[in-house]
């Protein structure tokens, strides 16, 4: 894990900075900045109006007392999305957007919901009712 960390902190910043640069020097740098910059702020506004979008559809469900797994798999999605986007870069927002489209999104909630059914199984997660 700390490999993973390791390699994710480091790894990304150093690919974003040099596409910044190619794209830089193909489009000029101001132009590059305000595409990163214009890309942070659609990115913000997409992410709150899917989060709110979200957190009626949480609410709704709880009113009929269901309880709102896939939504909040969604919200944390979104979430994450949105802190993708408010970081300076192609590769990072291309990410944050394939989780703000609703069928990309479906793709990585799956595996996320395969990932935490393993984490059940190892007990590395304990899940608790309480009434």
């Amino acid at each position: 894990m700390l490999l993973k960390l390791f390699l994710a902190f480091t790894i990304i910043p150093v690919v974003e900075i040099y596409l910044l640069i190619e794209v830089g020097t193909v489009i000029g740098a101001l132009n590059t900045v305000i595409l990163v910059v214009a890309t942070g702020f659609a990115g913000a506004y997409l992410a709150r109006l899917q989060g709110m979008q979200t957190m009626i559809r949480v609410r709704s469900s709880l009113q009929q007392g269901i309880m709102p797994t896939e939504e909040l798999l969604d919200a944390v999605l979104i979430f994450v999305a949105g802190i993708v986007l408010l970081t300076p870069g192609f590769i990072t927002d291309t990410a944050g957007l394939l989780l703000l489209i609703p069928e990309t999104r479906r793709h990585f909630k799956r595996f996320l919901r395969l990932k935490l059914d393993r984490w059940i199984q190892k007990q590395n997660i304990h899940i608790q009712r309480k009434f």
